[in-house]
């Protein structure tokens, strides 16, 4: 929006644009250190909506810091969120353009789906990515099948045999290293077909985990991942076929 000579303080995982990294970090955001971001002299204090949060919000006020909470769950948040924010520094024009683009992505028509795949954010015991969620939109938007879309809630815990059973053809993990999970080597996890032929789409945390103006960045990045990795299979299997 423009507004980056505004910005006094963020978090520590406010890392985007590379200019943000110049910018003096209080910490973290959820729930944030309430003494450290008084002490950068905002006028106003943008937090996610969430309920460490809501009690952070009600002490800056109380002290006489303007704060708003913001839901940033999913794509259709995105564009309201851009309004309050133009609203409230006054670049409400410029904020209507990021708006309108935002809503453009949950506007397009999904793609049919050439993959299934299974998000998994934690491994003992193993919690999944349900219908609820911002990842489950982006891999709908690319092309992929949640196998636990029928979970409505954002995140739910399931069980290992679960996964097995539903047998996605990739394991989907964010992962700022670039690195395969740990439990990719544990035995119990061997029964996952995806983990046994080493199937992970390894997601940038810093991209795929920040709903915002580069969600349509993210979605194009899943989408060519897909593709790559289904051509690198296709390869594969021509090859075994061949010999």
């Amino acid at each position: 929006m423009g507004a980056g000579d505004r910005v006094v303080g963020r978090t520590q995982w406010c890392d985007y644009p590379p200019a943000a990294l110049t910018i003096p970090s209080v910490g973290d955001g959820m729930p944030p250190n309430v003494e450290a971001v008084a002490a950068r002299h905002p006028d106003l204090v943008v937090l996610y909506n969430a309920g460490p949060n809501v009690t952070a919000a009600q002490q800056l006020e109380r002290i006489g810091i303007r704060t708003v909470l913001l839901d940033m769950n999913r794509l259709e948040d995105l564009g309201p969120a851009a309004r309050t924010l133009g609203r409230l520094t006054g670049l409400e024009q410029r904020a209507e353009s990021l708006a309108a683009a935002m809503d453009s992505l949950r506007l397009q028509p999904l793609p049919p789906p050439t993959a299934s795949i299974a998000f998994v954010v934690w491994d003992n015991p193993p919690i999944i990515i349900g219908h609820g969620s911002y990842l489950d939109q982006l891999a709908a938007a690319a092309g992929a099948r949640n196998v636990f879309s029928d979970v409505t809630a954002p995140s739910a815990q399931v069980s290992l045999e679960s996964i097995v059973a539903r047998n996605p053809q990739w394991i989907a993990v964010l992962s700022d290293s670039g690195t395969v999970p740990a439990f990719a080597k544990r035995r119990e996890w061997r029964a996952v077909r995806a983990v046994r032929e080493g199937h992970f789409l390894l997601l940038q945390g810093s991209l795929f985990g920040h709903p915002g103006p580069r969600s349509g960045e993210a979605i194009r990045r899943f989408r060519a991942m897909l593709v790559r990795n289904d051509e690198g299979a296709q390869h594969a299997a021509h090859q075994v076929l061949h010999k």
